[in-house]
């Protein structure tokens, strides 16, 4: 396999040129879903119009306040968001090699879900308090997930089975708490719940491009030994990767699905599938992690547009179009597992 040598000021980098080539393709992607995104809708507006106004080429008053203020920020909460889910699933996927092991079913945005919910149900909250109460909720969780599994190391049949326990746990007290809330509040959370993207502005795109722009950089710097995880904890040790090295990545994978969460609910399938999709277009290894976010977020992009026309005028939120896709995705990929004997 090809590599290239990248560097950035003092930084450099050595990145293969498949991996490289598949990110240019999903980022050209991503690009152009935004531009459709903002394109459609119920004042259309025409592709080249759309490009001017991004570009600042070609400005149209009329135009301007809809593509600025309404479409804009909700194409750009979509990307950033299946971006994170993407990495995130990515990660947990990577390491503790299974293919099931993403953050909705080893119970991270479900703990997401339960600080996220249980504040805007009992304290009235709201804005970016919980996107705060909604990481630490997360990062709380995979630490117990984490500790629970942590057994004469680490076992990815038992991370998946406490993990879907905990998942179940958690989605009770999500319920009893919808149960007990007032009629306004317990709307508010359900819409949370379903995962989505209406009526995203600028408020969420920007603490959640200035949470990215933090993990995303510390998920890459610690992943270099992510290979070496990869074949168990007893060989990584001998390979001579730090003993902290699994839970700093477990903490920054879950930090990536907790602000996702925060931002747009848990947008169930998307972690699940978009690692596989890039594993198969790239390979294992770190080199997968950037093509997995951009598949993630060009799968959330397109899936928030379909979500849009499909039944226009009405609006689905777009983690119902990401479950119907991923739920057969995860039967096929369970009964794969079980014929070639990688389920545990």
């Amino acid at each position: 396999m090809s590599v290239l040598a990248l560097r950035v000021g003092p930084v450099s980098t050595r990145v293969p040129a498949r991996a490289l080539a598949v990110s240019i393709v999903a980022a050209v992607l991503v690009a152009v879903g935004i531009a459709w995104s903002i394109s459609v809708g119920v004042f259309p507006i025409p592709f080249t119009d759309v490009v001017g106004e991004l570009t600042g080429l070609r400005r149209s008053a009329d135009s301007t306040f809809i593509i600025r203020r309404l479409r804009l920020p909700r194409a750009l909460t979509a990307a950033l968001v299946g971006g994170a889910f993407g990495m995130s699933g990515q990660v947990f996927q990577r390491m503790v090699r299974n293919p099931l092991a993403s953050p909705d079913i080893l119970g991270v945005s479900a703990g997401a879900a339960v600080g996220a919910v249980a504040w805007i149900v009992l304290r009235d909250g709201s804005g970016p308090t919980v996107t705060f109460v909604a990481l630490a909720g997360s990062i709380l969780t995979v630490l117990a997930i984490y500790l629970l599994a942590l057994k004469k190391g680490m076992s990815s049949y038992r991370l998946v089975l406490i993990g879907i326990g905990v998942t179940a746990m958690l989605n009770a007290v999500v319920a009893y708490l919808l149960t007990r809330a007032e009629l306004f509040d317990a709307q508010r959370a359900t819409i949370w719940l379903t995962g989505s993207v209406n009526n995203r502005g600028w408020s969420h795109v920007r603490p959640l491009a200035a949470a990215l722009a933090v993990l995303v950089p510390v998920t890459l710097v610690n992943a270099r030994p992510l290979r070496a995880l990869e074949l168990g904890d007893d060989t990584a040790r001998g390979l001579g990767v730090p003993g902290r090295s699994p839970l700093v990545l477990a903490v920054s994978a879950a930090a990536l699905a907790a602000v996702a969460t925060a931002a747009a609910g848990p947008v169930g399938f998307v972690a699940l599938v978009s690692p596989q999709i890039a594993r198969r277009l790239v390979g294992p290894g770190p080199a997968a992690l950037v093509p997995a976010g951009l598949v993630g977020a060009a799968i959330v992009v397109y899936a928030d547009t379909l979500s849009r026309l499909v039944f226009s005028p009405i609006e689905l939120p777009v983690g119902v179009v990401t479950a119907a896709v991923g739920a057969p995705y995860l039967l096929w990929l369970l009964v794969r597992s079980n014929r070639i004997g990688s389920g545990g």
